[in-house]
């Protein structure tokens, strides 16, 4: 027995021992020298930007494309007939990605020198994540959210209003901060560290938050000040400077459908409304969003033919015949099933913020309106060239001077409507959003809709807020109406 107590305390003392010691050097042995253990703005930003951008590709696919009647379901065709329930990408992905932009804007300001760049870039990725945020659900949380760390655990729905006043000023700080003097910009997927190209950005966006709010408050003041001073706030000039993300090959910049199953992806076809509208104006863009039937090619007269909106389940999948007798959606927002991608396809195939086209025809309407000076005949073709080059395609001889397309001021803002929804293809919400402000085009819910004839205005609000911020959500819909897809947001009424 006493040689037992011995043994074991022997044991014990090897362990003491071994744990003193190890506890010595605890630190040098458990740091990984290939990880970081300090985070800055340059490891932040590329999955800001990847994860809003997809989550904004991800809506365009499987809502926004099919409210603005761009692309219809031939199955499981709920989407299409306004049986929405909730849409909780945009508030989920929206809010963890402010969560990070916070970060990165606390650490740029804190870092000595302050990383100005960094600092601009947080704020221009905070404003149009903010957007989309309010434009889909309204009301919202926003000067208290991202305060979990000062225990905000229950934040406030701020108006709408509050929301696009924080969003326009935090776009002008970005502005004045943004300088290519203020230190280089690394991990930016989007422009490369073009600061000159988030300035434009930044300015681009103001003028579309600008346009989004017109019709509530008097804004021709700000956006002349803007177009009228392109030193101090420069906009995008061309294609090139496009706040568009170029998807690559391989992970984890790939394009978001690009591991998609093709049965998934042939639930999506070519919208009638889209399809007759370019086939009537011979637009080659038809070419570029859809495929010719498969029935027309083995017949060899290839034709482009679209299914209407709103179908029930047994009408959409026998529309015209079935599925080989309506159109696919182009095959380069595939790349998996249709070859190898390249140049050409990931280039179309981008995820797409704002571009040069949308801003020319925002500059159409405003001057059109007189809110700018400028001729709003010259901005509407720039627009439609713009989006056209974007394809890398050419606009077609005569293809302005149709009737349709031809710019007069009886029918300037319907023009500009169209051609800008058009250019809107696959561009997250955006044409959602700015339909519910103009009306244009004249999108008709489909005969076996859901909604009693009403296109949807607003997603609802996801319930997880009822069950466990409801104070603050309920006094939101108080202030904003009943939380139905119909109750329109603030810009909006």
């Amino acid at each position: 027995m006493k040689r037992t107590y011995i043994k074991l305390f022997a044991c014990l003392a090897l362990l003491v021992a071994a744990g003193t010691s190890c506890d010595n050097n605890f630190e040098d042995v458990n740091t990984n020298p290939n990880v970081p253990n300090t985070v800055t703005p340059d490891l932040l930003l590329p999955n800001i930007i990847r994860s809003t951008v997809n989550e904004n590709m991800g809506m365009a696919w499987g809502i926004g494309n099919i409210v603005m009647q761009y692309t219809a379901k031939i199955q499981f065709v709920n989407e299409d007939r306004y049986l929405w329930g909730e849409q909780n990408g945009i508030w989920g992905t929206g809010y963890s990605a402010l969560r990070e932009i916070q970060n990165m804007h606390t650490i740029a300001s804190n870092a000595s020198p302050v990383q100005k760049n960094y600092q601009a870039i947080a704020l221009i990725m905070k404003s149009w994540v903010a957007s989309l945020i309010t434009d889909a659900y309204g009301d919202a949380p926003y000067s208290e959210a991202t305060k979990g760390k000062d225990k905000m655990f229950f934040p406030k729905y701020d108006p709408q209003e509050t929301i696009y006043n924080g969003i326009l000023k935090d776009l002008a700080e970005a502005n004045a901060l943004l300088a290519p003097e203020n230190g280089a910009v690394n991990g930016d997927i989007l422009f490369g560290g073009d600061v000159t190209k988030w300035k434009k950005m930044a300015n681009s966006l103001r003028l579309r938050y600008l346009m989004r709010i017109s019709n509530k408050r008097d804004v021709k003041a700000d956006l002349q000040a803007i177009v009228g001073n392109p030193t101090a706030t420069p906009v995008f000039t061309s294609n090139a400077d496009n706040a568009a993300l170029r998807y690559l090959p391989t992970v984890p910049n790939q394009f978001p459908l690009y591991t998609s199953r093709v049965g998934s992806f042939d639930e999506f076809r070519l919208s009638k409304t889209l399809g007759d509208k370019l086939a009537q104006l011979n637009d080659p863009r038809l070419a570029i969003f859809a495929r010719p039937t498969v029935a027309s090619v083995s017949a060899g007269k290839p034709a482009y033919v679209g299914v209407p909106n709103g179908l029930d389940d047994v009408g959409a999948l026998t529309y015209n015949g079935g599925a080989q007798n309506v159109s696919r959606v182009g095959g380069n927002y595939y790349i998996d099933g249709f070859g190898t991608p390249t140049d050409g396809n990931l280039n179309i195939a981008r995820g797409i913020i704002m571009t040069y086209a949308e801003l020319q025809f925002i500059l159409a309407e405003a001057a059109q309106k007189k809110l700018i000076t400028g001729e709003a005949k010259g901005y509407y073709e720039k627009g439609i060239t713009a989006s056209f080059n974007f394809y890398a395609l050419d606009v077609p001889a005569g293809y302005l001077a149709q009737p349709d397309v031809a710019f007069t001021d009886a029918k300037a803002l319907e023009l500009i409507g169209t051609q800008k929804w058009i250019s809107l293809f696959y561009s997250g919400l955006e044409g959602w959003f700015d339909w519910r402000r103009t009306g244009v085009p004249d999108i008709k819910p489909g005969p076996s809709n859901l909604n009693s004839n009403k296109v949807p205005v607003r997603f609802l609000y996801p319930s997880s807020e009822l069950n466990l911020n409801k104070p603050s959500v309920e006094e939101a819909i108080q202030r904003q109406g009943a939380n139905t897809i119909n109750t329109p947001v603030w810009w909006d009424k």
